[in-house]
This record gives C-alpha cells, sequence and structure tokens, in this order.
C-alpha cells in the first residue's frame, strides 16, 4: 500500500530517521576487496547540469560534516553551476572542478569520477546528487560500513529507510520500478536505482568500466548488479531521500525505456561487463 503523507508527517519521519538508522546487509560470503587503511582518503563525485541553486549549500554541508575530497563533473551547465562551484573552492582546496564541453550524462560523470578516484590513489569513492536530496549527514555511516563493504548503498526501501514529499504517482512509478528490475534480475537488493553509493575503489579497479553501456537510472541499476553477480560484497543502510530544493529532475521518457529494456540484457548476460578473475556466484546471505 502507497502512502501519501503531507510534510508535517514526512519531516517527522526524518526526525526519528535521525535517531533510529538501522542496518541491512546484503553480501556476499567472502571478504570486501583488499584492506582499508585507518583513514581511508574518499573521493565525493557529484554530476550537475543546472544545479545552481542547491550546489553551493551542498558542498559547504559536506566538507563542513567529513573531511573528504569532492569533485563536481558539471557539463557547461548554462545556470553558471560551474561558477557557483568555483566560488565555493576558491576557499577550499579540497574541492575539485570539471567543466565538461557538452551535456554527456550521468553515467559518463560517474565514470569520469572513478577513474579520477583511481588516477589520484583514493581509497573510496561516492555517488552523490546534487539537489540536496541526497543529504550529507548519512556520510560517516556510509564510512563506517565501508570497513566491511566494496559498495555500501543507500536505500529507501529498507526498514528506516524512506522518501520525503512525494505523491502518490512518483511513490508508485518508483517502487514499481524496482520491482521490475528486481524480479528480472532476481535480486535480493531492495533499492537497485539508488543513486547515493560508495564504492571501494580497489573494487571498482577489477571492472572494465568502459564496457557499461548503461545511461542515468539504468546506470545505477548495472553498477549494484555488476558488484552482486560477480561476488563482491554489497551492504544496504537506510536513507530518507529528500525531495530536491531547487532546479528540474532530468529524469525523462528516454531513461526510463532505456532501464525496462535494459535490464533484460542484464539479466540473460553471463556477467554485466568482462572482470578480472571473477565469476558469478549467486550465493547471497542475508542478516
Amino acid at each position: 500500500m502507497i502512502r501519501v503523507c503531507g510534510k508535517h508527517s514526512s519531516r517527522a519521519r526524518l526526525e526519528r530517521s535521525r535517531l533510529t538508522t538501522r542496518r541491512v546487509s546484503v553480501f556476499m560470503d567472502r571478504p570486501p576487496t583488499g584492506a582499508l587503511p585507518s583513514n581511508p582518503r574518499t573521493l565525493v563525485v557529484i554530476p550537475t547540469y543546472n544545479e545552481r541553486g542547491s550546489i553551493s549549500m551542498l558542498l559547504r554541508e559536506v566538507r563542513r560534516l567529513v573531511d573528504v575530497d569532492i569533485l563536481v563533473v558539471d557539463d557547461s551547465s548554462p545556470d553558471g553551476t560551474a561558477d557557483a562551484v568555483a566560488h565555493v573552492q576558491a576557499s577550499d582546496p579540497a574541492i575539485h572542478l570539471l567543466v565538461r564541453p557538452r551535456r554527456l550524462g550521468l553515467a559518463s560523470a560517474y565514470i569520469t569520477g572513478f577513474g579520477h578516484a583511481m588516477r589520484h590513489g583514493y581509497d573510496l569513492v561516492f555517488e552523490m546528487d546534487a539537489d540536496l536530496s541526497h543529504s550529507p549527514r548519512y556520510i560517516p555511516l556510509f564510512l563506517q560500513e565501508m570497513r566491511e563493504a566494496d559498495l555500501v548503498i543507500g536505500s529507501r526501501y529498507v526498514p528506516g529507510g524512506d522518501i520525503m514529499d512525494w505523491n502518490w504517482l512518483r511513490h508508485l512509478v518508483s517502487r514499481a520500478g524496482n520491482l521490475y528490475a528486481r524480479t528480472i534480475l532476481s535480486s535480493h537488493l531492495r533499492d537497485l536505482t539508488s543513486g547515493f553509493k560508495c564504492f571501494r575503489v580497489a573494487a571498482l579497479q577489477r571492472l572494465n568500466l568502459s564496457s557499461i553501456s548503461s545511461e542515468g537510472y539504468c546506470f545505477q541499476i548495472e553498477m549494484s548488479h555488476l558488484f552482486v553477480c560477480n561476488g563482491l560484497r554489497v551492504v544496504e543502510i537506510p536513507i530518507v531521500f529528500e525531495e530536491r530544493r531547487a532546479g528540474q529532475s532530468k529524469m525523462s521518457r528516454r531513461i526510463v525505456l532505456e532501464a525496462m529494456v535494459r535490464v533484460w540484457a542484464l539479466r540473460f548476460a553471463s556477467s554485466p561487463v568482462p572482470l578480472r578473475n571473477t565469476t558469478c556466484d549467486p550465493r547471497l546471505v542475508r542478516r
């Protein structure tokens, strides 16, 4: 049943979630890839296109809460997003900006960010939306869980997870999309389309990322499926997803249609992308 709640009750649930966040794990019966140092170097990758209204606040909040570097990958936003980032960057050397010549898409931005993390010796790399729908307050919890995982997913659909201020139709579309992908892929993950993730760079280095062909919505499905299918340890933690505070959603019918078709290709592939010395292992343990 879809619950439709007003902003007052949504805010109350958000406040409760800060105190009752619980862990729900889905993992393979093997240790994570490699060992993390006591203070892992961490990069947060934030793709942007017309996010001037929220990006400055997000950058400052992330840097206030955790000692991480940030890479903003901007696709030449016409609203001046890059200028807003540069203004914050001028007083904080941990913020980096890459401006690309045209709109190249979400998946391309993240793969570019992953490559940056690999080349510059980072241990962990985050995916994070620029519109404040992914609250920075969860980043310390992600970092804690990465001690035992190759991938941590911020999930709206495990106990303790939620979505604030969506109408019934958006809830229905999101849940139906997740159910569709989970059913086709026989996945135990509850939120395949989540875009709030943290990866071990050592695990990403085992993958041929140039072979990933999905964009947008389906890119998130493919990355999560890739890790599970190939025996990498995945953990889901509950988050409360907040409605964007500024700008417009980048979701489109084309992106949704691509996801509906692409998941079938993932279903029948023996391995979503080529790996080094790994095989698909369906043995999952839930705790």
